[in-house]
């Protein structure tokens, strides 16, 4: 009888011959933009977030929703608060009917730690909520290089803790999921630890996690990512530097700031249940394989979804135009719903 593996993964997801032609001619596309599109690097980072919410960048500009509602939550700094976006269920007008949402989710949007804000991701959080019956709450976390490492971080673990300590007397339902996408979902895993370390009995039904960068010292896909396809190793590097500005790669190896390396020993048996969603064109992928297989090693209920040609940022492409942006969000709203039977 043959040796079989202790390991197993669907290869074919990883062949490029499994790449549909949708998502050939959609990479096409997005890497001719790329390059004849301003770079946030050479125009500067406050200039560059004016162009996107111009759409004058090589993507369109994001899309406000109004029934979406502008919050805050205290900082651990005098005198200032942490901006957020909260978006309830569309079926649950009233005040009332909305403080009986099924959980909280809580949101860190991606751009590279540098672009984007709690507001540029209102339909993707309203589908979230929608598909749960929640209350979901984006976090609008300082930005480098204005304010590099650990603000950002420390703003999403204030963020946490305020949310689990009253998130069911303001929202009226407990904090259940973290989730984020890029950037968001490194910050989504370095707050949960942070909530994990400090709070014993931490219960939470789920984790989001959209092709995150979870080792910021580079694995070997990023370093040969060439292309401009969303992302390349150059436009990475230029995103870490500003997030970590005189950082040494052994310092970047540091699990406060690259969550790959925490040691996941001392949380086996309190892991919550983790979904990993990643294309295979996109310069991450072996950050959400090896990060998906530590955290089932260290008895983590996993789901790791392969999207084959997928690029960095797959799931909020319209799904007309890829595919497998759909079939990743239906994914995504089916393990929400899994988790949340499990209650």
């Amino acid at each position: 009888m043959p040796l079989t593996s202790d390991l197993t993964i669907n290869v074919a997801k990883f062949d490029p011959a499994s790449n549909s032609q949708q998502s050939k001619k959609l990479n096409n596309v997005l890497i001719q933009n790329g390059e004849s599109g301003p770079k946030w690097y050479e125009v500067g980072a406050p200039k560059y977030r004016e162009m996107r919410w111009k759409g004058e960048t090589a993507f369109p500009a994001p899309k406000l929703l109004p029934q979406a509602i502008d919050i805050s939550i205290p900082s651990c700094d005098s005198g200032r608060d942490i901006p957020c976006r909260l978006m309830y269920p569309s079926a649950r007008k009233t005040e009332e009917e909305r403080k009986k949402s099924r959980g909280v989710v809580m949101h860190f949007h991606g751009g590279g730690w540098v672009l984007g804000d709690q507001n540029s991701s209102d339909p993707f959080i309203q589908a979230y909520a929608d598909a749960g019956d929640l209350a979901v709450i984006s976090v609008g976390y300082r930005h480098a290089p204005e304010d590099p490492f650990p603000k950002g971080p420390q703003d999403c673990f204030d963020a946490g803790e305020y949310l689990l300590k009253n998130a069911e007397s303001q929202y009226g339902a407990p904090l259940r999921f973290i989730g984020g996408e890029s950037a968001g979902a490194h910050l989504s895993l370095l707050t949960t630890f942070h909530l994990l370390k400090k709070y014993p009995d931490l219960k939470l039904s789920g984790l989001l996690l959209h092709y995150g960068c979870y080792d910021l010292t580079w694995l070997p896909a990023a370093k040969h990512f060439d292309r401009n396809l969303i992302l390349s190793y150059k436009i990475m590097d230029h995103f870490v530097k500003a997030f970590l500005p005189d950082m040494s790669l052994d310092q970047r190896k540091d699990p406060s700031v690259s969550p790959y390396y925490e040691h996941l020993e001392k949380f086996r048996g309190r892991l919550p249940s983790a979904l990993f969603t990643i294309g295979t064109e996109d310069p991450l992928l072996d950050d959400s394989v090896a990060m998906a297989t530590k955290w089932m090693i260290f008895g983590g209920e996993t789901i790791l979804k392969v999207y084959s040609g997928s690029p960095h940022g797959f799931n909020r492409f319209p799904h007309e135009a890829l595919k497998e942006a759909g079939e990743a969000t239906e994914d995504t709203h089916t393990y929400i719903r899994d988790c949340l039977e499990k209650l």
